[in-house]
């Protein structure tokens, strides 16, 4: 099974360009940053992957997606070759089939971090406009831990 599932931000604005011929087909390509989970000292924290998008998929990502945006992908693993100077250079892409927003557009344009957001769920917990101190989380009431049956 060739499976690949990712989550990180884009490095820089999606490369857009669509194919000759009768049926022009789009084809994006981008870099995701994805973090690592344990960092050794001297190591890069991110890992940077090649993606790429074909079609209907492509056009999302000329639409929608842009520099710092932080998704989450599914797709597979292609690799390849090509020559250059004399020289063999070989390649690793994923092959983007699926793409999510992994934070709120407000998160993403505001920089706060808050991920997983609903819109529906923003609005039910945003204040009155022009609250100071809002950090895009709902208040919970205190005492509510004793009504919950797994604590």
């Amino acid at each position: 099974m060739n499976k690949v599932i990712l989550m990180g931000r884009l490095t820089r604005d999606p490369d857009i360009r669509y194919s000759q011929g009768e049926k022009a087909t789009c084809i994006a390509r981008y870099t995701l940053a994805v973090d690592r989970r344990f960092k050794r000292e001297g190591e890069q924290s991110a890992d940077f992957i090649s993606c790429v998008a074909f079609g209907k998929s492509g056009e999302f990502v000329e639409k929608y997606l842009h520099k710092g945006t932080k998704i989450a992908i599914a797709g597979r693993l292609q690799t390849g070759s090509y020559e250059k100077d004399g020289q063999r250079i070989y390649t690793t892409d994923v092959v983007v089939e699926e793409h999510e927003f992994a934070e709120s557009k407000a998160s993403s344009s505001s920089g706060s971090g808050v991920a997983y957001s609903s819109p529906s769920a923003a609005s039910a917990a945003t204040p009155a406009s022009g609250t100071a101190g809002y950090d895009g989380f709902m208040n919970i009431p205190d005492g509510i831990d004793e009504e919950l049956p797994f604590t």
